[in-house]
């Protein structure tokens, strides 16, 4: 039978926006409902940021398998060539994303949140419908997350593949076509050269990773020519073919020829772009910033009561991102005084090295035209790195900093699990911190963190483990 339930907060999408808008709401005492027309997670949990790092680890523990094998150890280590069971190792994925997800739904029943399965359709900005059920709410929060941008030409299906299939495969690619050559293309493409794939990469723009400069870039690239891996620049997928069981991809290279590359897969990482359509935001009277929903710094729509938050609302499109929002909107629906305006967002590349961005970079402090110091220290100086095995590469730790006063204004780095520093990098930049402050700052030995302080020792002039 048909219900009609209404409720202080009602959000759309239990991405990691969504679900952690609708568990702050439920510990202030918020009546809140939580719709989701597939698992708890979202894109990030089920089909994205969590299982493709289940991936990656995968295809790295596979590849040094296989280093050992081969008898090039640096250590000493001798073993049996390895062998992939692949449809193990996406069980394994998924079984991480299962308990992820049923985590996720455990967290929001202690939080007292209602959970509805369902597609939610709006008639109008504060009522929808879920199946033959409504929802009236007081406050909406709409968090529906984004979605593969489909290249014309290259439409999705048995050949071609997004990202959320990519992570589903029964069997390793021989041969795996990656148009588009940013942060996820290169993610998921240097995980299948780990497992056996002979990669092509298909690139628009000049370069690989086009959202990170060219010194973090360049030691990634190192690694694909190491590797084998074919990147082709200023080149444009056009279409794809299959003839007696054979697929083709067909693109055109910078100077305009036109190449065929037989491939078991193309995998499209183009983009993602918000979720708007199918679910009524045009009965909302809410309004557009291009593709996105325009909202002010509290994450609040045109329509008095409606929020949105995550990739729905523009850059930076990251999970991280979308939880800050959530929590802030829950708060400021509960009627704290909450604004969206951090000094930094992280950014992190989990390729090969991994690679971090936090705050300004030189050339934007060049635009910016602030007058800055940079320091560096090298990852192949830092002993931790040493010991562990993952100091070649031409990695970095790298400080950006006012030139008057010291105070630091971006980190950067690229390295074998840099990753793991970020909060460092974010909360001295949160904390107004200085380069005196970080190099003061007493970091255990021997650990990665140590390479931050003695980048910050080399923007002041007097590096101790570098010259």
């Amino acid at each position: 039978m048909a219900e009609h339930f209404t409720c202080d907060v009602l959000v759309v999408g239990s991405g990691p926006g969504g679900y952690v808008a609708a568990i702050r709401a439920g510990q202030l005492g918020l009546d809140t409902i939580l719709v989701e027309d597939g698992r708890l997670g979202g894109t990030c949990l089920i089909r994205g940021c969590i299982p493709s790092k289940a991936l990656i680890e995968a295809a790295e523990k596979f590849e040094q398998a296989g280093i050992n094998a081969s008898g090039n150890s640096e250590i000493g280590l001798v073993a049996d060539k390895p062998k992939l069971d692949f449809k193990k190792t996406i069980a394994w994925k998924d079984g991480i994303t299962d308990k992820l997800s049923s985590g996720v739904a455990g967290l929001l029943k202690a939080a007292g949140v209602r959970v509805i399965s369902g597609w939610a359709v709006f008639e109008n900005a504060k009522t929808c419908t879920v199946g033959d059920d409504k929802i009236t709410a007081t406050n909406v929060v709409l968090a529906t997350g984004s979605k593969s941008v489909e290249l014309q030409g290259l439409p999705f299906g048995d050949m071609v593949i997004s990202s959320t299939e990519a992570l589903d495969l029964t069997s390793v690619p021989k041969k795996l076509a990656v148009v588009g050559a940013g942060y996820i293309g290169m993610e998921l493409g240097i995980a299948y050269r780990k497992l056996g794939s002979d990669v092509t990469f298909i690139e628009a723009a000049k370069t690989i990773l086009p959202g990170f400069d060219k010194q973090l870039s360049a030691p990634v690239s190192k690694w694909l020519r190491d590797h084998k891996v074919s990147v082709q620049i200023e080149s444009f997928a056009k279409s794809v073919s299959t003839k007696n069981n054979k697929h083709t991809l067909t693109y055109t290279e910078k100077n305009g020829a036109e190449v065929k590359l037989v491939c078991d897969k193309v995998l499209v990482t183009v983009g993602r772009t918000p979720n708007t359509e199918g679910w009524g935001l045009e009965n909302m009277a809410i309004d557009m910033d291009g593709a996105f929903v325009k909202v002010d710094d509290k994450c609040r729509t045109a329509m008095r009561g409606v929020y949105a938050i995550g990739d729905l609302v523009g850059e930076p499109m990251l999970a991280h991102k979308a939880s800050a929002q959530g929590e802030m909107v829950a708060e400021i629906i509960a009627g704290k005084n909450r604004s969206f305006a951090p000094t930094a967002i992280p950014a992190v590349c989990f390729t090969d090295p991994e690679i971090i961005s936090v705050g300004l970079t030189p050339s934007e402090a060049k635009d910016k035209e602030v007058d800055v110091v940079e320091g560096k220290f090298r990852w192949a100086a830092n002993g931790r790195a040493l010991t562990t095995g993952t100091a070649d590469g031409g990695g970095f730790v790298r400080i950006i900093a006012r030139k008057d006063n010291g105070l630091i204004l971006g980190i950067q780095a690229v390295g074998k699990h840099v990753s793991e520093l970020n909060g460092e990098f974010v909360l001295a930049i949160e904390m107004n911190a200085t380069l005196e402050d970080m190099a003061g700052t007493i970091h255990a030995h021997p650990t990665l963190s140590e390479a931050t302080m003695e980048a910050a020792l080399s923007a002041l002039g007097h590096p101790i483990h570098s010259v």
